[in-house]
Order: C-alpha cells, then sequence, then structure tokens
C-alpha cells in the first residue's frame, strides 16, 4: 500500500473530499482556466486506458506480471479458501463490498463470466462490510458466499495494493497478475482480460 492513499473505509473517502472542497478558495478566472483544462486532459486521458485488458482506469498495473499476493481467509460461507489451492486455473479476484454502489451494478457482470467460462474461478475480497448485507447481495445476484474471504479490517485489501471498491485482478493458472482494473469493470474487459487466458466456453 503506497503512503498518502485514502483509506479504505465506507465512511472515510467521501467525507476527506467535503473537507477538501471545504478548504478551497474561489481560484481567480487564470487559475480556474488551468484547472479546467487539466480536468479535460486527464479525463481524456482516462477514456483512453479505462478499458485496456492490462491496465487499470488510473492508466497503471501495480500487480501485472507480478505474483498474485496471498488470499487467505474465513469465507461468508464460514469455511476458509486459500488463492494457493487453487493454483492451475484462472481465478477473477473482485474487491468489493455491498455498500458499494458500483459494486452492486458489477457483480452480475462478474457472475456471468465466471459461467460463460466453467474454467474460471471467481474470488472475493468482501472488505469493510456487513457480513448479513454482503451474503444477502451475493444471494440477489446469484454469487457464492463461500468464494468471498471476509476483510473486516481492510487488512487483506490493503495487501492486494487496493485503493478503492470495486477493484478487479485477473490470476492466470500460474498464480501471476495478468490484468488490474481500479472500479466496475464490464463485459468487454472481462473478455479481452480473459481471452489470452481461455478458451471461449
Amino acid at each position: 500500500m503506497h503512503p498518502g492513499r485514502p483509506l479504505l473505509d465506507p465512511h472515510g473517502i467521501l467525507p476527506q473530499v467535503e473537507r477538501t472542497r471545504l478548504r478551497w478558495r474561489r481560484p481567480s478566472p487564470p487559475a480556474a482556466l488551468v484547472v479546467v483544462l487539466g480536468i479535460v486532459l486527464v479525463s481524456g486521458a482516462l477514456l483512453l486506458l479505462r478499458d485496456a485488458p492490462g491496465a487499470d482506469s488510473r492508466g497503471a498495473a501495480p500487480l501485472v506480471g507480478r505474483l498474485a499476493p496471498p488470499l487467505a481467509g474465513r469465507t461468508l460461507s464460514g469455511p476458509p479458501l486459500d488463492l494457493a489451492e487453487l493454483r492451475g486455473g484462472v481465478v477473477i479476484v473482485s474487491v468489493w463490498a455491498a455498500w458499494c454502489a458500483p459494486c452492486r451494478e458489477e457483480l452480475p457482470v462478474l457472475v456471468a463470466a465466471e459461467r460463460a467460462h466453467p474454467g474460471v474461478r471467481l474470488i472475493g475480497i468482501d472488505t469493510r462490510d456487513g457480513e448479513r448485507q454482503a451474503r444477502e447481495l451475493l444471494a440477489q445476484v446469484g454469487g457464492d458466499p463461500a468464494g468471498s474471504v471476509v476483510d473486516p479490517d481492510g487488512a487483506l485489501a490493503a495487501s492486494w495494493d487496493v485503493v478503492g471498491v470495486p477493484e478487479t485482478v485477473v490470476v492466470d493458472a500460474g498464480g501471476t497478475v495478468r490484468a488490474h482494473h481500479v472500479g466496475p469493470v464490464n463485459q468487454q474487459w472481462l473478455a479481452g482480460a480473459l481471452a489470452p487466458l481461455v478458451r471461449d466456453g
């Protein structure tokens, strides 16, 4: 985890943004123009990068090409799960939470991708969440609570270099990260990330 990044907390990220806004003073016209131009340039760059399978929505891929960090612990259904025991198959790792609106929209897409590729396993890191709410959401979208590891304090997500939710990581059969995306994924991104690793089901 890099220093200076916001804490992964459902009640911490947005209030930090609001406090920052309150500290801003109204910029002079030249400064405002510079800010607007900067936003336009950054937004354009993100639009170009966000759907690239190997890159995340920040234009960086801190995990890609590295062995996946350890992922083990108690699941939402109770029994433990260990990513290391899934070596030999392709795994989609989703960092999510029931309180996260983009996560709720994304989960059906991830579940559908797992069903469309029998050799692919969907594993979740349910971070800083209420377990009852998380199980209810998985039941609604047809997800498997035995596939999501409980991460009550965010430590497991932090070990995966996560800066927010949702984030998605694709791990190949050898345990190496092949794609990493910050923000909700869509079918197009998943298809591009999985295509080199599995045959279409």
